[in-house]
């Protein structure tokens, strides 16, 4: 894996091409933050006593907010600082398993495609292929990410 802080023009992305992000734990306050930001109170994220007795025994985290932290990672290495026009959003995305308070979480990005286009000179897509995974090693988030990248011109 390549770390790069680096940010990466559209010619930079090679397929192929694989970063990894920093680590960050999952804390109460994302939860809380997340929760008043989407408006989304669901016990099963917000009540350690409902919580408890349900399928997991403990709050997880809201299945957007796993994504978006995801998508955070994807920044947080810098590959797409100043260079990510717009994110067009993904071919798939999956939440096989549950985050937690606690949880330790790292990205795995892979450069799967790169596209020019006929309508734009300045920029062309990029697609990221990402896998997130805990500090035990378990996934927790998988999928494809489309960027559109500025090219250096």
């Amino acid at each position: 894996m390549a770390y790069s802080y680096e940010p990466h023009h559209f010619e930079d992305f090679e397929v192929g091409k694989e970063f990894i992000s920093v680590g960050r734990t999952v804390t109460e306050s994302d939860f809380v933050m997340h929760s008043a930001l989407s408006g989304d109170w669901t016990e099963l994220h917000t009540n350690k006593e409902y919580a408890e007795d349900q399928q997991f025994g403990e709050r997880i985290a809201h299945g957007p907010m796993t994504f978006v932290q995801a998508t955070g990672f994807v920044y947080r290495t810098g590959i797409v600082e100043r260079t990510a026009v717009a994110f067009l959003g993904m071919n798939y995305m999956d939440l096989p398993n549950p985050v937690t308070i606690g949880d330790t979480l790292q990205l795995e990005i892979e450069v799967v495609d790169r596209k020019d286009l006929e309508s734009r000179e300045d920029a062309g897509i990029v697609v990221l292929d990402t896998v997130m995974e805990n500090q035990e090693g378990t996934v927790v988030f998988e999928g494809d990410m489309k960027f559109l990248i500025k090219k250096q011109n």
